[in-house]
């Protein structure tokens, strides 16, 4: 008898600022809807690691996308998608997981997201957390460091958007990114995803990531967490969103609970699921106690030391 793992993917429909896009998404699990955000320039496949742990899918509904133009998720067909420049928006970002949210008819989803993720868990928090039961920003900060933009987006498509070096150069950006703690089978997995993305929707993400993605201090500290929790997780070895930029969102945003996770780096749910989910079960677990009890008798997190 073949082996098979338990997550299951389809397609849906999805209109989005007056465009009916087709979208992949796989899930596995059952209970609290749990939505899962990949990084720019890759795809869901980045959760299946996460996706085939029985301890998560034993309360939780995981649901990961493909934004539309990545992994599986192709250009909306009957739009001349091709004569205009892609680069994704604060707006679309926010949308996407919110009308998914809703065709799906989840309740009040929990979203966890990774970098260009990470970064939309915060705006999701601030923006709309009536949507959203928790929020939790990996490798997420209030903006992206300033190496690329003072390059600005032309010097951006410059070094990501030549069809001929794509795949390989971004591929080996990728590695710079990477703990080098990390299994080289999970690193080269992570190779592997980014150079299959489709040229010039890296960099695209990229406007999300270094510009529209902004939050001001005084946006940071009006989150409400009695709405809508904000945890934050940033691996020790990652170059893009340090610890102490993770730290800044979490000094600001009175009840969030930020964890350094050592030994990782910019792609902690896959360079090394094992240690990640050390960090992400009490965080699931937490929130699956919020549901059950009384927002005064919410048990903290056992290994809080480093919450805000």
């Amino acid at each position: 008898m073949a082996k098979h793992d338990d997550i299951i993917g389809r397609y849906i429909y999805l209109t989005i600022e007056g465009v009916e896009y087709r979208v992949f998404y796989e899930e596995a699990g059952q209970g609290i809807p749990l939505l899962l955000g990949h990084t720019a320039g890759s795809d869901g496949r980045q959760y299946r690691h996460l996706m085939t742990d029985p301890e998560v899918t034993a309360n939780f509904r995981c649901i990961a996308f493909d934004l539309p133009f990545h992994g599986k998720s192709l250009p909306p067909h009957g739009e001349k998608w091709w004569t205009t420049e892609y680069n994704m928006t604060k707006q679309f970002m926010m949308d996407f997981p919110r009308t998914l949210a809703a065709e799906l008819g989840l309740d009040r989803p929990v979203y966890l997201g990774s970098s260009m993720g990470g970064h939309l868990a915060i705006d999701l928090a601030s923006n709309h957390p009536d949507d959203f039961r928790a929020t939790i920003s990996v490798e997420g900060a209030l903006r992206s460091a300033a190496e690329y933009v003072d390059v600005g987006m032309a010097g951006i498509r410059k070094e990501f958007d030549n069809p001929n070096v794509n795949r390989a150069s971004t591929g080996a950006a990728m590695m710079l990114n990477i703990s080098p703690y990390s299994p080289e089978a999970n690193v080269r997995e992570i190779q592997w995803e980014y150079m299959c993305g489709g040229p010039g929707i890296f960099a695209g993400d990229l406007y999300y990531y270094y510009y529209d993605h902004n939050v001001s201090p005084e946006e940071a500290a009006a989150i409400d967490t009695s709405k809508c929790m904000l945890y934050l997780l940033t691996g020790e070895y990652d170059p893009n969103t340090s610890p102490e930029h993770t730290r800044e969102v979490a000094d600001l945003v009175k009840g969030a609970k930020f964890w350094e996770m050592p030994q990782l780096g910019h792609f902690p749910v896959t360079e090394d699921y094992t240690k990640f989910r050390t960090f992400l079960l009490p965080i699931l677990t937490e929130i699956r106690q919020s549901i059950t009890t009384a927002p005064a008798a919410t048990q903290p997190l056992a290994s809080a030391a480093n919450s805000n």
